[in-house]
């Protein structure tokens, strides 16, 4: 009689333990803007969190337009993040239509940010992202986000936030490893439009673009005309298309200042699964590598 008692007395405690540990591994379903911020969304969040990205890989985010599908995803969210500083111009239309009540985490909170001028107005450069250590602050809203929904798996949240911090100083340092070498008169390229401002601020590189902040403005002839006297005059010898971005106007300078191509980058959408960038951490650092291997030939 001891003996089935004890037993019984284990086999309650462990459907205690259990109940108490599923009760605790819960799974957040969270909506992401666009895919760079998803990939660090998963590495913060690991196996607690279920991760969409409203803009798919090889996407704009600037021109992203919104399905129905896409509101049934926000509407049924946990959480929801976006960058923020006037990237997602649509995701408030998006949220209404979902009937999404809550406020999105902005992970660029606390990001020291720069304006440009664009059309005579000051903007806001909403590309945080292509500086690792301004990623490295969105580990910190992101984790603090996380750990507030989900207090059981805050110990999780905050190791994989440490171990993800690590990675990105380590991307960070080679970046200026890549860079720093290099005269600075040779740092200079041009693109479809200004989505480097904080690499150039961070890494010591001149981009030259015919489009502002977004590719959804349209350049006037006579600023694409100052442009190519601008590359000629400075000599930028390399050009780059971007994934997300439509390629002929860039080209159409390229051909009118004799610059030569280097090849693709990724500014602000990782590449699918099977191409070169389907994460952060390979999108900044094949960008990196592109851009030092294009401007030292």
């Amino acid at each position: 009689m001891k003996t089935r008692t004890l037993i019984a007395g284990l086999l309650a405690s462990a459907a205690l333990t259990f109940g108490a540990q599923a009760a605790s591994a819960k799974t957040l379903d969270v909506v992401v803007s666009f895919t760079v911020l998803g990939d660090v969304v998963k590495n913060v969040g690991g196996d607690h969190v279920a991760v969409k990205s409203l803009v798919p890989p090889n996407g704009d985010p600037h021109e992203f337009e919104p399905s129905p599908t896409d509101a049934k995803a926000l509407g049924a969210a946990d959480l929801a993040f976006v960058s923020g500083d006037g990237l997602e111009t649509w995701f408030a239309r998006l949220a209404k239509a979902a009937g999404y009540k809550a406020k999105p985490v902005m992970v660029s909170a606390g990001i020291k940010t720069h304006e440009m001028d664009e059309d005579g107005q000051k903007v806001t450069d909403p590309h945080v992202w292509n500086s690792a250590q301004n990623v490295i602050v969105w580990v910190g809203n992101i984790e603090k986000a996380l750990a507030a929904a989900d207090p059981a798996a805050a110990a999780d949240f905050k190791a994989n936030a440490e171990r993800y911090t690590k990675e990105l100083s380590e991307l960070n340092a080679y970046a200026h490893s890549k860079f720093d070498a290099i005269p600075r008169d040779r740092r200079k390229v041009l693109t479809s439009h200004d989505a480097f401002g904080y690499f150039a601020r961070e890494y010591g590189v001149t981009f030259l673009s015919p489009l502002g902040v977004s590719t959804e403005a349209e350049p006037s002839a006579g600023g694409v005309a100052k442009l190519i006297d601008q590359i000629k005059r400075e000599q930028v010898k390399v050009y780059f298309f971007e994934n997300s971005n439509d390629p002929r106007l860039i080209r159409q300078i390229a051909e009118a200042t004799g610059a030569r191509p280097g090849g693709d980058l990724y500014p602000e959408a990782l590449s699918a699964a099977d191409g070169p960038t389907p994460t952060y951490v390979k999108m900044l650092r094949y960008n990196v590598d592109q851009i030092a291997a294009a401007i030292t030939q």
